[in-house]
């Protein structure tokens, strides 16, 4: 009997992308970010993420590819290791414990034995230091590096602030107005300083530093926008600097290129900026690059540059909402964007603009934002709320609609101020919208209020659309702030949460027909159960407590005191999932609401307080082995931190978890671009285009599928025969082979000469099988079986037909 699987909390995205610059491998196929406590490999070519490595307890601070193997790498975190990674195959190879918070790493070309790293200073409250970590190469997997040299003082926590110069000789710190730089050679320390403003009132704090990677120039970024290239800097006093200004605002980043020629700048207006030759003239730019750029990356051979921006950890305010066409979350992207998320390449489909509007990258400038969003039950309409609070509140609702033609959505209604304060809950009725019933839509808001919108036919000849939405009634309790809502399954009831009263109402004739509380304490969540639970109302509150309502007996079924913060009903079947917040844990508990005991409780979820949950439904039911998870079978629950994590469950090993897309993407991109896989690439190409264009493909020996191909391309290469002998063999597979025949041509000629000799018909059946021997594949590289020609084969059967009886007298 198989043992039940245990249920793991897994983390499948979000997390900052920013935290640490990003690196190219050596060949710039792959690029590699960290991302939380791992560090993600994503396919250049194909924007998929190949492998995630997993083994640091904390927040990774700094990676950089090992000088000495640039098929491995090293990573540094707050748990206060540097772990050795063969990143191509995903595998830790060693974990050197410093026992230091690691808050930056740099690995140097001309140190094989050591790397360096940025820690904190014993004894002293935001002091850091810049140390050499020597990593002893002893056998085993985890061993201490102890052995640390403090190389600068004073220095910056930011990985950006401090710079290695050319071929390793001096390294460059900077901190507020003052600029450090120490040559290991000499072991000589010079000091720079700037006044905090100029004279014109710019601001000339140190923001960044790089290092010219084949003179000595060291660059540098300050808040006031303006770029210092430093020379002569190892004199105190005969140093020299020159200035590039474009950016209106603090530099963010700078990175040299390869051979040093150009400078990229990065800031807050979202363009990158490439200066020629050090020269204020000559610039190029990459604008609208979506949000503030926070890190710059080039690749090794110079062809590629990759920039982190700061909208990667954009608050989420419009909660996981699920889109049912393409089962994607939805949810904020770039300023005033949603983002279509998915779940199983961990990247985004594609981005829809709501606000439509430029955005102005300024500090503290209030801008239109995205708060509300939901789906009508096929996906056919979408709902939006953009809200921007000055000294009015300016809100505005949008209605759109799914465009079969564009495949995009397309805006049809656009209501301003449809509340007079905040809306705080929206949802669509869940009913089938190929019935008769048309779709409709319900906003509650701060202005106490409910108000439900349906559709109506435009009378306007001029409308360029022929249906519109419209107000069809507005509903209040007491004067109350009106809080959640949601429809009953079969959408004939909605129920509305003003402050501590439920309200349930009738859709069609928006009678009162109940109401429910439960004092002390706001309602925080409610929700309806689903199928056989449908008779069940369920409510929390934000004293303690989850109430279970049954709306036949109108009478409170159960309570129970916990502290849920999200409240999130499974589509597909009668559970309920509840996350609460206990003793600075979140924990998760399923229920069915006809069973006040819960189906499945997992404590210590995580540290971090869950925002928003979101049950995804799966193409193919899972297959689940213990009974207490059954509840993940046809769907998958996820969950959103405050920290921007995105977490889920499962009860798969990582491997198993990996999608064979990305497996097989890296394997093949793990093949040598050799002759001999080219000419194999170039047989599976054409094999493909014969099998998409309908051909019957007949296989020569030259064909992959041959046992001798097969057998070289898996034989390990220690047991493989001498090159000597398999190099004619390969050479002969380069030259271009007579065209075989197709099938059809062998079966015509053999009917044509079957009605011109129909007494040879055996002798005619055994040329046929022959023949179709020579088109199987040969059992051995370099064997060859010559083929006779239309001619020889009728001389070869008037020989056979010839007496030859007169010979046996002899």
């Amino acid at each position: 009997m198989v043992a039940p699987a245990a249920l793991r909390v897994v983390r499948c995205g979000g997390s900052k992308l920013h935290g640490a610059r990003a690196v190219f491998s050596a060949d710039a196929r792959y690029l590699l970010c960290t991302s939380g406590d791992f560090v993600k490999m994503y396919s250049v070519g194909t924007e998929e993420t190949v492998c995630m490595l997993q083994g640091h307890a904390d927040l990774v601070t700094g990676i950089q590819l090992n000088p000495q193997n640039h098929l491995q790498l090293y990573s540094s975190s707050l748990d206060g290791t540097i772990k050795l990674w063969d990143f191509t195959d995903g595998i830790l190879i060693k974990t050197f414990i410093v026992g230091y918070k690691l808050l930056a790493l740099y690995a140097l070309a001309n140190c094989e034995d050591s790397v360096f790293a940025v820690i904190p200073k014993s004894g002293e409250r935001d002091s850091f230091q810049l140390v050499s970590v020597k990593l002893t190469k002893t056998a085993g997997q985890e061993m201490e590096a102890k052995e640390l040299s403090v190389i600068l003082d004073g220095v910056d926590e930011s990985p950006k602030h401090t710079a290695f110069g050319r071929e390793g000789e001096y390294v460059a710190s900077v901190k507020e107005v003052n600029l450090q730089v120490y040559f290991f050679k000499r072991k000589q320390m010079n000091r720079f300083s700037l006044s905090a403003t100029n004279t014109k009132g710019g601001n000339n704090r140190f923001t960044c530093v790089a290092c010219h990677p084949k003179e000595d120039c060291i660059a540098t970024g300050h808040g006031d926008g303006k770029i210092r290239l430093w020379r002569n800097f190892c004199h105190n006093k005969e140093y020299t600097f020159s200035t590039l200004h474009w950016h209106h605002d603090i530099v963010m980043d700078l990175a040299f290129s390869v051979e040093g020629t150009s400078l990229l700048s990065g800031g807050i207006e979202s363009v990158l900026v490439q200066w020629h030759n050090g020269s204020d003239c000559k610039k190029d730019f990459l604008p609208r690059l979506g949000s503030a750029i926070e890190y710059i990356s080039v690749s090794s051979d110079g062809t590629s540059y990759c920039t982190s921006h700061t909208d990667n950890s954009r608050d989420v305010k419009t909660g996981l909402v699920v889109d049912p066409r393409t089962k994607a979350l939805v949810l904020n992207g770039e300023p005033g964007h949603l983002q279509f998320y998915c779940l199983q390449s961990d990247k985004q489909l594609y981005s829809l603009d709501i606000v439509q509007q430029e955005y102005i990258h300024q500090a503290g400038l209030n801008q239109l934002d995205l708060v509300k969003v939901a789906f009508s039950a096929q996906g056919k309409w979408l709902a939006t709320v953009e809200e921007r609070e000055e000294t009015d509140l300016e809100l505005q609702l949008k209605l759109w609609v799914f465009d079969e033609e564009t495949q995009s959505f397309k805006l049809n209604t656009r209501i301003n101020m449809p509340h007079e304060d905040h809306i705080t809950a929206m949802c669509f009725r869940d009913r089938d919208e190929f019935e008769d019933d048309s779709p409709m839509l319900v906003t509650a808001g701060k202005d106490c209020l409910f108000k439900a919108w349906v559709i109506v036919e435009d009378t306007d000849p001029e409308a360029q659309q022929s249906v519109s939405w419209s107000c069809d009634f507005v509903g209040s309790y007491h004067n109350y702030q009106a809080t959640n809502c949601c429809f009953s399954e079969d959408g004939s009831l909605l129920a509305v949460s003003f402050e501590e009263t439920i309200t349930v109402w009738d859709s069609v004739t928006w009678d009162l027909k109940c109401t429910f509380c439960h004092p002390p304490g706001k309602i925080r969540n409610i929700c309806f159960g689903r199928l056989t639970c449908s008779k069940y109302l369920i409510g929390a509150t934000d004293h303690g407590f989850l109430c279970c309502w049954n709306l036949l007996s109108c009478a409170l079924e159960w309570s129970a005191q916990l502290n849920v913060l999200v409240l999130q009903p499974d589509p597909l079947s009668e559970h309920i999932a509840a996350v609460s917040w206990l003793s600075k844990d979140s924990s998760l508990f399923v229920f069915k609401p006809n069973k006040p005991r819960p189906i499945c409780i997992q404590r210590n979820l995580c540290k971090e307080k869950i925002q928003f949950a979101a049950f995804v439904p799966r193409d193919i039911p899972e297959t689940i082995v213990s009974e207490k998870y059954l509840w993940l079978r046809r769907s998958q629950l996820y969950f959103l931190t405050n920290t921007q994590e995105l977490m889920t469950f499962s009860t798969k090993s990582p491997e198993e978890r990996l999608t064979p897309s990305s497996k097989q993407l890296a394997v093949e991109e793990s093949l040598p671009m050799t002759p001999f896989s080219l000419l194999l690439g170039k047989h599976r190409q054409q094999s493909q285009e014969d099998v998409d264009l309908g051909k019957v493909v007949i296989h020569n020996h030259h064909n992959q599928d041959s046992p001798a191909v097969k057998e070289l391309l898996h034989t390990p290469a220690h047991v493989l025969p001498s090159a000597s002998f398999l190099c004619p063999i390969f050479i002969n597979s380069l030259l271009t082979s007579k065209e075989s025949k197709s099938a059809e041509e062998i079966a015509d000629e053999v009917e044509m000469e079957s009605e011109e000799a129909e007494d040879d018909s055996d002798e005619e059946r055994d040329i046929i099988e022959m023949e179709q021997d020579d088109l199987r594949p040969m059992d051995f590289l370099g064997e060859t079986t010559c083929r006779l020609s239309k001619s020889q084969e009728k001389e070869l059967r008037k020989i056979r037909k010839m007496d030859y009886s007169w010979i046996s007298s002899f």
